[in-house]
């Protein structure tokens, strides 16, 4: 069987035919992506749309068989895949990372593969019987971003090609070459044309979400690219999943005991180095324990290794790209502007590599600085002071953006009141950013709209149809 290297051989181009993909651990060249055009992509979409038909009669027992032999393929190659993505994107393998991500892509495969869409009764009187049932939209465009580029793409193709649509992937020009390799991967268990990928530049992203042949649209990234998103797709009326932006809060309750929660608290704000969409980013933390839960939180940062991926020792990585690097750095330079107290870190951490900023806990700052009130996307947690409860929840809820929020307390009960009043799509208790394939997620407010993942996940890449008589 081939690896990594043939499969970077066959979704690689040679200079000056491609965009060079570096290392961004150490800078070092990867190789050339394809940077195609909307020719490209317009062929794509007709090799999609000839092929839809005949994979939605395939029926759901002919598909659940390719979709677990597709996860076994990629299984096969986890580790490959693994020490490819480290290098693109900059996670290390281990911990919560890019081993951690190739399992989850296997995971949300064989849990898609799994679940079904039942016909849904709705009237049953003796005079009329009326059901529920859901068929494929047809062609799907898949928009991915760079931060979790495997996953989020699966996250995308699992349930679309579950329920018997066929997808165009348009993976992030930051991190294709994984993306590619997986869909290679994928692509000896599928049959032809099923799944295509096509690596280009905003060009591509903007002719996918408006072309006239794509009836379903999913992006997850920007907030600012996700209203160019629902502009493009008016003229063609394709059905949106948007996953945009995040600035989730978090609030510690009075009492709570801050030893017991920091390794989640940390885990819930720097997964992936703080590149996550759904991470925790602004902290309001009760008086009566705020220096506690700072101090627990440095003992945390103190102790949690950075540096190369492929060190098996790391566990926290660079940033992926400059721009999102040079963001961090402005906000946490703007909060020292500021008078903010910097905890640990607060300076780039040059001695690493270019990219490399370390974990950055900014205690005595406010709402209105910068680095609160902006999503930072990075390895740095504003931790605001607050006295009352209800002026912490206005806090959370005072953004336009409401992907994910968290409650932080001794006693569940009280923390689930508070989680109430929370304006958020998913609000946890005592952790912060995990996800389940079985449960539905998705956003409010400019964090976009649409629910992903279990039955929901299906029902949102399907078409409803009401058959009554």
């Amino acid at each position: 069987m081939t690896d990594v290297r043939d499969l970077l051989a066959r979704v690689s181009t040679t200079a000056p035919n491609g965009r060079p993909i570096y290392d961004a651990a150490t800078g070092e060249l990867i190789a050339h992506a394809p940077v195609e055009g909307v020719d490209a992509l317009d062929a794509a979409v007709a090799r999609a749309r000839a092929a839809q038909a005949a994979w939605e009669a395939l029926g759901h027992d002919r598909r659940i068989e390719c979709l677990l032999n597709a996860a076994d393929a990629l299984d096969s190659r986890a580790e490959e895949l693994a020490r490819l993505l480290s290098r693109e994107q900059g996670k290390p393998l281990n911990g919560p990372n890019a081993r951690f991500e190739l399992g989850a892509c296997s995971a949300w495969l064989r849990t898609n593969a799994s679940l079904v869409l039942e016909p849904e009764v709705l009237v049953d009187d003796g005079e009329t019987h009326a059901e529920l049932t859901y068929r494929a939209a047809g062609v799907v465009g898949a928009i991915g971003p760079w931060n979790w580029p495997l996953m989020i793409a699966i996250w995308q193709v699992a349930p679309a090609l579950r329920m018997g649509n066929t997808v165009v992937l348009k993976p992030s020009g930051n991190t294709p070459l994984s993306v590619l390799a997986m869909v290679d991967v994928l692509n000896e268990a599928l049959p032809p044309d099923v799944l295509v990928a096509v690596s280009g530049g905003r060009d591509v992203g903007a002719r996918l979400a408006s072309h006239p042949e794509v009836d379903k649209v999913m992006f997850t990234g920007s907030t600012a690219t996700g209203r160019r998103i629902i502009e493009s797709s008016a003229g063609n009326l394709a059905r949106l999943t948007l996953e945009l932006g995040g600035n989730d809060a978090g609030i510690v309750l009075p009492g709570t005991d801050a030893k017991a929660i920091a390794d989640d608290l940390f885990w819930g704000a720097f997964i992936n180095t703080g590149q996550t969409c759904a991470a925790l980013k602004r902290l309001y933390v009760h008086d009566s324990v705020y220096e506690d839960v700072v101090d627990a939180l440095a003992e945390v940062a103190l102790r949690t290794p950075m540096g190369n991926g492929l060190d098996e020792n790391n566990v926290l990585g660079p940033l992926q790209n400059k721009q999102q690097f040079d963001i961090v750095n402005r906000l946490v330079e703007d909060a020292k502007s500021r008078g903010a107290r910097i905890v640990t870190g607060g300076s780039p951490a040059t001695e690493l590599g270019e990219l490399f900023y370390p974990v950055t806990l900014v205690a005595d700052i406010e709402d209105g600085a910068a680095l609160v009130d902006e999503e930072q996307f990075g390895p740095a947690l504003p931790i605001i002071r607050y006295a009352d409860v209800d002026d912490a929840i206005a806090s959370a809820n005072r953004l336009d953006v409401g992907l994910g929020g968290s409650v932080w307390a001794n006693n569940r009960e009280e923390a689930r009141v508070v989680a109430s009043r929370i304006e958020a799509g998913t609000v946890w208790i005592n952790s912060h950013g995990g996800v389940h394939p079985l449960i539905p997620f998705g956003g409010v407010k400019g964090s976009g709209y649409g629910l992903e993942f279990g039955i929901e996940g299906l029902k949102a890449v399907a078409v409803p149809r009401v058959i009554n008589g």
